[in-house]
């Protein structure tokens, strides 16, 4: 799944605080603990998955795999090890995999300290999540991305972020009643290797013209790009670091 040429270039929009902000302002001050856990969690489902590739990807078994990386994002939260970052000397995703790859090479205290620990606290992951990231990665190993660990939570980083920007688009769709409009378009959005349907042809199975179908399709792209901003806007500290990610993004899933 491949986004849009055109993501690079944002819409200009104002964001909220992001996740990572709140995290660490509430984190170094106490200021509102109960706003930087949720705003943790949120992070760490986004990042679930890539990690869970990662460790995937040293043959660690389906169910370790999942055990070790719930038990990382556990000693994250319960040990608040983001509190001790300098968001300004890296990425998000660069200091969790940092740190997760502390957590595998440490693995054996970990893991007895969290036992000795009480109420260890896991994020609240359903089961189409596990099977969505376990057939993430098995769809990497058949591409031939998983060349290597860092490359594989690259290229999953990259994937999620687009799958969960499609998502809150196709919610978007369906509460204005489009929802059949967005399951016909999406191809035009997600790179795919079969041909895309002539706009005559999808126009009239819609039963619109040509013209309104192309404008229909405009429309989904722009909200995309400014979905997909919106998404990674969570992930890092300013406007400029938006068009990086945007950038390497794009060059993760463009990637041979």
């Amino acid at each position: 799944m491949q986004p849009l040429p055109g993501i690079v270039h944002g819409l200009g929009d104002s964001f909220a605080p992001t996740h990572w902000s709140v995290i660490v302002a509430a984190g170094r001050r106490d200021s509102d603990p109960e706003a930087a856990h949720a705003a943790l969690t949120q992070l760490c489902q986004t990042y679930w998955a890539p990690l869970y590739s990662f460790v995937r990807s040293r043959e660690y078994s389906v169910h370790d795999a999942q055990d070790l990386t719930q038990d990382f994002f556990a000693f994250l939260i319960e040990r608040k090890i983001y509190t001790r970052v300098d968001r300004q000397k890296g990425k998000f995703r660069s200091f969790l995999l940092a740190s997760f790859k502390n957590f595998l090479a440490d693995r054996y205290d970990h893991e007895h300290a969290l036992k000795r620990g009480s109420g260890r606290e896991l994020l609240p992951l359903g089961e189409e999540q596990v099977r969505e990231a376990e057939s993430t990665f098995q769809t990497q190993l058949d591409a031939g991305y998983a060349t290597g660990e860092d490359r594989i939570f690259e290229r999953s980083w990259a994937e999620t972020l687009v799958g969960d920007s499609l998502d809150h688009l196709s919610i978007r769709y369906k509460t204005e009643g489009q929802e059949r409009l967005f399951e016909e378009l999406r191809i035009f959005l997600t790179g795919s290797a079969a041909p895309l349907p002539p706009y005559s042809d999808l126009a009239r199975r819609l039963g619109i013209q040509a013209s309104t179908l192309r404008s229909n399709v405009a429309r989904l792209r722009a909200r995309y790009r400014e979905t997909l901003r919106a998404e990674v806007r969570r992930t890092v500290d300013t406007d400029a670091e938006v068009e990086d990610e945007l950038r390497e993004l794009l060059r993760v899933l463009t990637a041979a």
